[in-house]
């Protein structure tokens, strides 16, 4: 698990310095394709937009003016900013991640927008610096597929969510088994596909851990939109090729990013993870979901 969240820590460290933002063309065709409104986008400093999202949690979060939101690797400050605007200046959001030049990009981001209401703190989302029942709703954006151990991370929300409160979290969760040499691989994990876990092991984690109406919904959405992203060094693909039998595949994880200038070890990193991924289309095996769940009163 140390060897995973390391990697994990390294390969999005240097995505925050790769100049990533809403400015490409590639990078905000990705968010509008998970559910982002261009009057989002334009509401909030570009770099906090950089390719990584597999869905909008604030649009499904039901936030209000008030309430305390806690973002679950808030990477860039992307959904911590939109959610600061809908609970308002008497309301919080607050965000979480273990990298530290993510939330370095994170404050800036939030200094931009004059999100006094915002605050960023270091850790795992497996153990909160938050008290308990502290927060009136949790979201997430394509991470706790990251988690090493998600069942840790579902108690650690159910621990900091008041009575009633609510997670609604976008991610990605496996349709089927995948393929030995995906599930297996190191760099597929990184990439968001390797980590994933089942629609049923997702809602029989969030109910082992206490909460109620757990509901894992398949959004819909082409995970191939990521091939809009060029060029990258995160997550996914710059275009699609064809695989044995003439099907379309991505040929990288899930989570896109642009990089102009890649960090070192990220070619490597690419073609590793490009010939691992190009056996098989990505949308067979996996989806990325609407996940809510509610803590009992």
């Amino acid at each position: 698990m140390t060897d995973i969240t390391q990697a994990v820590k390294a390969k999005y460290g240097s995505i925050a310095t790769s100049g990533l933002s809403s400015d490409h063309d590639g990078v905000r065709a990705v968010a509008e394709a998970f559910g982002y409104t261009g009057d989002e986008l334009a509401s909030i400093p570009a770099e906090a937009n950089m390719g990584l999202s597999c869905g909008n949690p604030t649009a499904t979060a039901n936030l209000k003016p008030g309430e305390v939101v806690v973002d679950l690797g808030c990477g860039g400050g992307l959904d911590v900013l939109l959610a600061a605007k809908k609970v308002g200046p008497t309301g919080k959001a607050v965000g979480i991640d273990m990298t530290p030049t993510m939330l370095e990009l994170a404050r800036r981001n939030a200094a931009k927008a004059g999100a006094a209401n915002a605050e960023f703190h270091h850790a795992t989302i497996d153990k909160l610096p938050l008290p308990d029942a502290s927060a009136d709703c949790v979201i997430s954006n394509c991470v706790i597929n990251l988690a090493p151990d998600k069942k840790a991370v579902f108690r650690e929300v159910a621990r900091v969510l008041k009575p009633g409160g609510r997670l609604a979290v976008s991610d990605i969760a496996l349709k089927q088994p995948l393929p030995p040499e995906v599930a297996g691989d190191l760099m597929a994990y990184i990439g968001c596909i390797a980590g994933a876990i089942s629609f049923e092991e997702y809602r029989r984690g969030l109910t082992e851990a206490g909460f109620a109406h757990a509901e894992i919904i398949d959004s819909g959405a082409d995970l191939n939109a990521y091939t809009k992203v060029f060029d990258q060094a995160g997550c996914c693909s710059t275009a699609p090729v064809e695989a044995t039998g003439g099907l379309p595949v991505v040929d990288a994880g899930c989570c896109g990013s642009h990089v102009s200038a890649p960090a070192a070890g990220d070619e490597q990193f690419h073609q590793r993870l490009t010939e691992t991924l190009a056996r098989f289309n990505v949308n067979d095996y996996a989806a990325s979901v609407r996940v809510f769940a509610v803590k009992p009163t």
